[in-house]
């Protein structure tokens, strides 16, 4: 598609590398917002999102090279570079959590109300970055007639992540930024309606996501690792683990704690500000 933005003499600005940084910065600033409104300290919520986008991009890296341990054993200086490929999603996803909930304890944040205010931000932050994916060429679909239909042709797309040249293909990238556009607003437009609980919209989010996963996965057509004698790929096998799990969070949490009202949020809104003036 468009792999290279600009070049500047010997320095070359690839369009994934920008676009990865766009997401995460726009996570960030939108997870600012959202803690800023539910009363929670923003310079807590800044130095949660650094480590965050540190364990993200280590995580992401680290999957990609376990699931494609060979092409990284030939070519080991790829497991630095950022600017052009940046991991599985996944790998990003399981790290930063552990990281969040170690951070969020250590420093006594409510655990789930940070995961609520994370989730959409991720959400949005993974719109932007498939987009980067589609310009790379990397992440991209099986061979197909539909009429939607991509074709890369760019000799860089083929070189870097084995990107089949002039075949139609099923544009995955858009599918999954699609996928997480939609969970995006039905995670925003839900999460004051019916029975709030903290931790609904983080545990809703893992749910929907790894129901997506699912599906796309059947489109994908690049190396991404396999188990079960093949007949799952990785990705696809932590959906399976995550959909019941998610389910089972839900229900759980929402026995656990007491609902949160409207009136509940105000008021515990107006505490914080009171001992802000205080």
């Amino acid at each position: 598609m468009f792999p290279r933005l600009f070049e500047i003499g010997p320095v070359t600005v690839y369009t994934y590398g920008v676009l990865l940084a766009a997401a995460y910065l726009g996570a960030l600033q939108f997870a600012l917002v959202r803690a800023k409104h539910r009363g929670l300290d923003p310079a807590r919520i800044m130095d949660l999102g650094i480590f965050i986008i540190v364990a993200a991009l280590v995580g992401a890296k680290g999957l990609l090279v376990i699931v494609d341990f060979d092409h990284f054993r030939e070519n080991p200086g790829e497991i630095f570079s950022l600017v052009r490929a940046g991991g599985v999603f996944y790998g990003g996803l399981i790290l930063a959590t552990l990281v969040a909930m170690w951070y969020v304890r250590r420093h006594r944040l409510p655990v789930w109300q940070v995961g609520d205010i994370a989730a959409p931000a991720i959400a949005l932050g993974h719109v932007v970055g498939r987009f980067g994916c589609l310009f790379a060429g990397c992440c991209y679909g099986r061979p197909t007639d539909v009429a939607w239909a991509v074709t890369f042709t760019h000799p860089e797309a083929n070189s870097v992540v084995g990107t089949p040249l002039g075949v139609p293909l099923h544009p995955t990238q858009l599918y999954e930024a699609g996928a997480e556009l939609l969970i995006l607003v039905a995670l925003l437009a839900t999460e004051r309606r019916g029975r709030v609980f903290a931790g609904r919209t983080f545990w809703l989010y893992m749910l929907l996501y790894a129901v997506s996963r699912f599906v796309i996965e059947f489109y994908r057509g690049d190396p991404r690792g396999f188990v079960f004698d093949g007949a799952l790929s990785t990705s696809q096998a932590i959906s399976v683990a995550l959909a019941p799990l998610s389910l089972f969070m839900l229900w759980y949490l929402s026995r656990r704690t007491q609902p949160v009202t409207a009136h509940h949020a105000a008021a515990a809104h107006g505490r914080t500000a009171r001992r802000r003036q205080a």
